[in-house]
């Protein structure tokens, strides 16, 4: 479906072709290569090449004919944000989904369900492709659109379509085989949830999955998040100590498979499967190309050696006493206190403590940093002994804002805890650089 014949021009990048060409904010793409643009990603690919006539229209109407030579791939530098703002929401009435499980009350945004194969373009967002229509793939294959992240969470027909509650989703593993023949790059998930595609079943996905490699480069599994709102929802068990163990046994085995007959381990397990059953991290190694950090995949390890790395190559002479408390969730406290510990081993005038946040705002089995709310952290530090400095994970806050989930804004933690809000990348290294420059 056509959007708009002429797409109104958001924003131009400083410095970009159209900045140099004189398009500007306001003007409208009317065409390239003679063709209307129906969303991004046709945008995407017709401006891939490196000879394209683009052809604007000013607000008096005036009509600019460009022909622009250019590097394959490069950016013209136009942004849009009505493509973005035309969203695809999601057909399935998932029963581990996530959203299903919120509160009232949050931020209308929060609410909405995405399953748009231009954001996973994009932004890298997972889909389940149960919305798309033979020609919507035939447009994956045909503009190029790769990689692609897909939520597959069982190859089972009849179980993707009670798991998702859509008889759309059993069709799956021919979806997959067309996108394999059209040469697309994929990356699959599987939220697993203990009694139901887990098991055995979970053998016979990855053993199905292995058969699209290397276009389906690797799988991420991660274990199903609960909150304590899931009243009136579909029963599932959250996963304990031994539970994650057997998991991650199972999965081992496996990936010596893999790896002995593929040279990949091909699936690899969250971060939180070890942190729940308490068991050492698999080495940095093992990770081989961290190809699904987004799903949590050996982040903690990577923050580990970004630490690591960072002290090795750090030259800091000074007597200055540095004060800072680390703010987390539940996973982060161990890796934190080591990490922590680390720091101050070499640097006897660096202080630092960790202080974990119970997540009382969805329920005590949520642990991790990213879905930590302002309000539990002002009331669980409001009577603690705390620096002036506190340092927290950007995955806290909504992207590119100072927000946290309950719509709380970094200026709010700062006044109620009389300190200074931190905020760091996920990565070692910035922790380091952070309480260097700004403790």
């Amino acid at each position: 479906m056509i959007i708009n014949h002429k797409i109104p021009i958001s924003e131009i990048i400083p410095g970009s072709i159209a900045d140099e060409l004189g398009i500007e904010k306001g003007d409208k793409l009317v065409r390239i290569n003679g063709k209307h643009i129906m969303d991004i990603l046709e945008y995407k690919f017709l401006i891939s090449e490196e000879s394209i006539i683009v052809e604007i229209e000013k607000p008096d109407k005036e009509i600019w004919e460009l022909e622009i030579e250019k590097g394959f791939d490069e950016d013209l530098g136009l942004i849009f944000h009505e493509f973005i703002n035309k969203q695809k929401s999601c057909s399935n009435k998932c029963i581990f989904c996530f959203i299903d499980q919120l509160p009232k009350g949050m931020r209308k945004t929060l609410y909405f369900k995405d399953d748009d194969t231009r954001l996973s373009f994009l932004h890298g967002n997972f889909v389940t492709l149960t919305n798309l229509t033979d020609e919507d793939l035939d447009r994956i294959i045909n503009y190029r659109i790769s990689p692609i992240n897909i939520s597959v969470h069982t190859t089972d027909a009849e179980l993707r379509k009670k798991m998702l509650q859509n008889k759309e989703a059993g069709n799956i593993v021919e979806q997959l085989k067309r996108l394999k023949e059209g040469n697309i790059e994929i990356k699959a998930q599987i939220v697993l949830c203990p009694g139901i595609n887990d098991g055995n079943r979970l053998d016979k996905t990855i053993d199905d999955l292995y058969q699209f490699y290397p276009q389906l480069s690797c799988v991420a599994i991660v274990p199903v998040g609960l909150t304590k709102y899931r009243k009136g929802l579909h029963t599932i068990l959250e996963y304990e100590k031994a539970s994650a163990s057997n998991v991650i046994k199972q999965v081992e085995v496996m990936q010596n498979y893999y790896l002995k007959n593929a040279g990949t381990r091909f699936a690899f397990l969250s971060d939180e499967f070890y942190l729940i059953a308490s068991t050492e991290l698999p080495t940095y190694k093992s990770y081989e190309e961290f190809c699904q950090l987004e799903n949590g995949v050996g982040i903690t390890r990577l923050f580990l050696e970004g630490i690591g790395k960072s002290l090795n190559k750090l030259d800091y002479d000074s007597n200055e006493i540095k004060n800072a408390t680390i703010v987390t969730g539940e996973y982060g406290i161990p890796f934190l206190m080591e990490a922590s510990r680390q720091i101050m081993k070499k640097y006897s005038e660096i202080k630092l403590d960790v202080i974990g946040i119970t997540n009382e705002f969805f329920g005590t089995t949520i642990k991790v940093s990213g879905l930590i709310t302002g309000a539990d952290m002002i009331n669980q530090l409001k009577d603690k002994a705390i620096s002036h400095n506190l340092l927290i994970p950007d995955n806290m806050l909504k992207d590119g804002e100072v927000l946290f989930l309950d719509d709380l804004e970094i200026s709010d933690i700062e006044k109620k805890l009389r300190a200074r809000v931190i905020i760091c990348k996920e990565d070692g290294s910035d922790l380091i650089k952070n309480i260097m420059e700004k403790c």
